[in-house]
């Protein structure tokens, strides 16, 4: 472990003056005080979009050129990258190889806190080159202190490989590692350096934002739909039925008819009938039009 880590200086670090009486408070008073500092949050996503958007023009180019997406982090955000690539196959349809999340001490640090996992400038390293970390991926890093060492040696070392980086974060930075930096300055937390509230709900929110903008530049909604959900649950089924019938016009039954026959594809069950093509027609059209349904249909 590095002892030298001094982090007494930073934002996320210092004592917020409007919460020294928090002991003291009754359980609605410390939920009044949680909510008022929150407001702090949309302000400081509002401040960085041009940067937000940045870096879904740069994890967009990427994907596009086959690349791949790769999170990295430790303790809380590493945890909602890991939950980030998790929930992009299910909602997007994509490869569970697309966009992967590391968290520094391995699987085993998703449930249980792996103190000084994070101090290593190598582990990162080792995790991307052991993922053939190309020149065509993209890095994100995410760390509320923008210090880790753990993240700060995986956007070098995607710097070293010609990748993609852009470093999440929510302290000032001086000297950029990353391509894109995007600050959310929601200042110190209500208790004193517990980046899973503020910085932990800001990150979030700005995870959210990068992987649905990219996807949708990719064209995997038609409108606001999930053109390319993955139905293996009763909820998704259902939820792909729906779509069907919105988009092409159809009852539940011939929805449900479309979707047995195309595997549960729900684009290409919705080509299928709107353009009176077999499936395997249906998927060509897709394909020429690089699965945007909307141009497919035209």
């Amino acid at each position: 472990m590095n002892e030298s880590r001094k982090t007494g200086h930073l934002l996320t670090e210092k004592i917020n003056p409007r919460t020294t009486h928090l002991d003291e408070c009754s359980p609605l008073e410390v939920v009044e005080l949680i909510l008022q500092e929150d407001r702090a949050i949309i302000e400081a996503v509002h401040k960085q979009k041009n940067s937000i958007a940045k870096a879904v023009e740069l994890v967009t180019d990427k994907l596009k050129l086959g690349g791949r997406l790769f999170f990295i982090g430790a303790g809380t955000s590493g945890r909602l990258g890991v939950i980030e690539a998790a929930e992009c196959p299910p909602t997007f349809g994509t490869d569970a190889s697309m966009i992967q999340g590391f968290i520094a001490g391995g699987r085993e640090a998703i449930w249980q806190s792996i103190e000084g996992a994070e101090d290593s400038r190598t582990q990162a390293q080792g995790v991307l080159a052991e993922a053939g970390l190309s020149k065509d991926d993209v890095v994100v890093g995410i760390a509320a202190s923008a210090t880790t060492p753990f993240v700060e040696g995986g956007l070098l070392y995607a710097k070293n490989k010609g990748s993609g980086s852009v470093l999440v974060t929510c302290n000032p930075v001086d000297s950029p590692i990353a391509e894109v930096t995007i600050q959310l300055l929601v200042g110190p937390e209500v208790v004193v350096g517990s980046t899973r509230m503020k910085a932990g709900t800001v990150t979030k929110m700005v995870l959210n934002m990068i992987t649905t903008a990219s996807m949708v530049q990719l064209g995997k909604t038609y409108g606001n739909l999930m053109v390319d959900v993955r139905p293996k649950s009763a909820k998704l089924r259902d939820r792909a039925k729906r779509i069907v019938m919105h988009i092409a016009g159809v009852n539940e039954e011939k929805a449900g008819e479309l979707l047995e026959r195309s595997g549960w594809d729900v684009k290409a069950s919705i080509v299928m009938e709107l353009k009176s093509l077999s499936l395997d027609d249906a998927k060509e059209l897709l394909e020429n039009h690089n699965g945007f349904l909307r141009e497919a249909l035209k």
